[in-house]
C-alpha cells in the first residue's frame, strides 16, 4: 500500500510482462508463458489457455499454469470447450468476468479431481481478426477478480495475439522448410534406383516423421476395387498393418479414388473407417497419390488416439508432400522402364549377333567337317579319323543348340516370370544351378512350345525337378547334366542326363 492506502500500480508489472510475452518464437514455449504471466499478474491461484480450432469451435489444446502433474493425472481428460464456462469462450468470444463460477447457469462444475475453484476471468485471444483461443483465470488470491485485473488481462491478450502470431509464422516457415527437406530426400532416394518396395517405405517413413503421426502407410488399389497397405513405418511391429485392405465401395474409398483427401478426426468412431486397425488410431490424414490424372496409391499419417488433430497448415503441406511423392514415384518408375528397356535392347543386340555371326560360323564350321567327313569315308583314311570328325560334328552341333538356347533366354524379360514353356524349364534350370554349383545344358527339339499345354507341362516340369534334385543329391560325384526337352509326332518327352559314376538318365514320360 503507498501512503494514500492504495495499491501500488501494476504497470511496471503488465510492461515486464509484455517484453517477457513477445521473447519467445517457439510457439509451444510462447503459449506457456503467456498463460503463466497471465496468471502471476492478476494474482490467480489456477490459469489455462486453450487452442480454438475455427473449424469445430472447439479446444484443441489446453496450456494450464498452477497445476501439478499429479493433479492434472487425477483430472485425466482435459475439457474440449463444448460445454460450461469454457463452452461459452468458444461459442461467444467475449470477456467474462464472475465472482462464484458455480453459481452461473451456465456453468457445469468442476472434473472430477479437479481443485475447487470460485472466481473466474476470461478473455480471447485474437491473431489479426482470428479467435486464436481464450485465456481462464480461477480462483484470486485476495477476493474475486477486479476491473483492474480485466482490464490488464485485456491488454496482455492484444499483446499475446501479436507474439503468438509471429510465432506462428516461425513455426510455419520452419515446418514449410522441413516438409520441402523430407520431400527432397525422398526424390532423391526414389531416382537413385530402389526397388517399388524400399520407395514406398521411403515415403511411408519420412511422412511419419515430418506429420509427428504414429504410423505412415501406403496403400495402392487392388484388382477387387479396393485398396491395400502395401507398405508401413511405426515406432514399433507394422506387421499387423501390412496387408489390410479397405473393401470396395467404402465411402472413404469413394473420394480417395476421386482424387480427394480425407480428413479425419478420430479414426476409431467416425463411421467411414472399416478395417480392424481403426480402434488404436484418432486423427489421421489420407491423401491421394497422384500424378497427371493417374491415382497410384494413398498415403495415410494417423496419429494415436487422443493425440492433437492435424492443423490446417499440416493439412496443406502433407497434401504438398504426398503430390511431389507421388510424382517422384512416377519419373523414378519412368526411370526403371528406360533403364529396363535399355537391358531388353542389350540383350536383343547380343541375341542377334549370337545367331548372325555365331551360329552361321558354326553351322558352316558343321558342313564342312560333315563334307571332309564324307569325302574321307570313299578315300583310304583310317577308321580312328573318321570316328574323330564325327565326333566333331556332334560337338558342333551341341554347341549349336545350347547356342540358341542362350538367344532364347536373352529374348525373356529377365524379372518378369516366363510367358512360355521354354522360358520355364529354362527357369527350372537356371534355379538349380545355384545348387549344383553349374549351369545344366538344355536342348529342344521340335515344337515345344505348340505342344506343352498346362497339364503337359507341369507334369513334365515336375519330373524335371525331380531328376535336378537326384543329380544334386549325386554330387560331388556329378559335374554336368544334360536336359533334353524333344517334341515330336509321338509327343512331348525328357530325358536328363548327368555324367556321374555311373551315369543316371531319367525319361518322361
Amino acid at each position: 500500500m503507498d501512503d494514500d492506502g492504495q495499491a501500488p500500480p501494476r504497470l511496471p508489472a503488465l510492461l515486464e510482462a509484455v517484453l517477457g510475452v513477445g521473447s519467445e518464437l517457439e510457439l509451444r514455449a510462447t503459449l506457456q508463458h503467456i498463460v503463466d504471466t497471465a496468471t502471476a499478474l492478476t494474482t490467480a491461484r489456477y490459469g489455462a489457455l486453450g487452442v480454438v480450432d475455427p473449424e469445430r469451435r472447439r479446444i484443441t489444446e489446453l496450456f494450464t499454469s498452477g497445476m501439478t502433474d499429479e493433479e492434472r493425472q487425477r483430472i485425466g481428460r482435459l475439457p474440449d470447450g463444448r460445454t460450461g464456462l469454457l463452452g461459452v469462450l468458444v461459442q461467444d468470444p467475449q470477456p467474462l468476468r464472475l465472482d462464484d463460477l458455480s453459481a452461473d447457469p451456465r456453468s457445469s462444475g468442476v472434473p472430477e479431481g479437479h481443485p475447487p475453484m470460485r472466481s473466474f476471468l476470461g478473455v480471447p485471444i485474437r491473431v489479426h481478426t482470428e479467435v486464436f483461443g481464450n485465456l481462464y483465470l480461477t480462483d484470486k488470491r485476495a477476493g474475486p477478480f477486479t476491473d483492474e485485473d480485466l482490464a490488464l488481462l485485456r491488454v496482455l491478450a492484444s499483446q499475446a495475439g501479436i507474439a503468438i502470431g509471429n510465432a506462428r509464422l516461425y513455426e510455419t516457415a520452419r515446418q514449410r522448410e522441413r516438409w520441402i527437406e523430407g520431400a527432397a530426400a525422398v526424390t532423391t532416394a526414389l531416382l537413385a534406383g530402389e526397388p517399388a518396395e524400399d520407395a514406398l517405405m521411403a515415403v511411408a517413413e519420412r511422412a511419419r516423421l515430418l506429420a509427428g503421426a504414429s504410423a505412415g502407410v501406403v496403400l495402392q488399389p487392388t484388382r477387387e476395387g479396393g485398396m491395400e497397405i502395401v507398405a508401413a513405418s511405426t515406432s514399433d511391429d507394422p506387421g499387423d498393418l501390412i496387408g489390410t485392405t479397405i473393401a470396395p465401395g467404402s465411402p472413404v474409398l469413394v473420394q480417395l479414388l476421386g482424387g480427394e483427401p480425407v480428413f479425419i478426426e478420430d479414426s476409431a468412431t467416425d463411421p467411414r473407417m472399416t478395417t480392424h486397425v481403426r480402434s488404436r488410431f484418432g486423427p489421421s490424414m489420407m491423401l491421394p497419390l497422384q500424378s497427371g490424372g493417374k491415382l497410384i496409391g494413398t498415403l495415410a499419417l494417423p496419429r494415436r488416439r487422443g493425440d492433437r488433430p492435424y492443423s490446417a497448415v499440416d493439412r496443406l503441406l502433407a497434401s504438398q508432400f504426398a503430390s511431389q511423392a507421388a510424382l517422384a514415384l512416377v519419373l523414378a518408375d519412368a526411370q526403371h522402364d528406360r533403364e529396363r528397356l535399355a537391358v531388353y535392347e542389350d540383350r536383343d543386340r547380343i541375341a542377334r549377333d549370337l545367331h548372325d555371326l555365331v551360329v552361321q560360323r558354326l553351322f558352316a564350321t558343321e558342313m564342312m567337317l560333315e563334307s571332309t567327313r564324307r569325302r574321307a569315308a570313299g578315300s583310304s583314311a583310317g577308321r580312328g579319323e573318321d570316328e574323330l570328325i564325327g565326333r566333331a560334328v556332334d560337338e558342333l552341333d551341341s554347341t549349336i543348340q545350347e547356342v540358341r538356347t542362350a538367344i532364347f533366354a536373352l529374348q525373356q524379360p529377365p524379372a518378369d516370370a516366363p510367358a512360355s514353356f521354354r522360358g520355364r524349364v529354362l527357369r527350372e534350370t537356371g534355379g538349380a544351378a545355384a545348387l549344383l554349383g553349374f549351369q545344366p545344358s538344355v536342348h529342344f527339339a521340335g515344337a515345344v512350345d505348340a505342344l506343352a499345354d498346362d497339364t503337359t507341362g507341369d507334369r513334365l516340369l515336375a519330373a524335371l525337378r525331380g531328376a535336378l534334385a537326384a543329380a544334386h543329391r549325386r554330387q560331388p560325384r556329378v559335374g554336368a547334366v544334360t536336359v533334353e526337352v524333344t517334341a515330336d509326332d509321338r509327343g512331348l518327352r525328357l530325358r536328363v542326363e548327368d555324367d556321374g559314376d555311373p551315369p543316371a538318365v531319367v525319361t518322361w514320360p
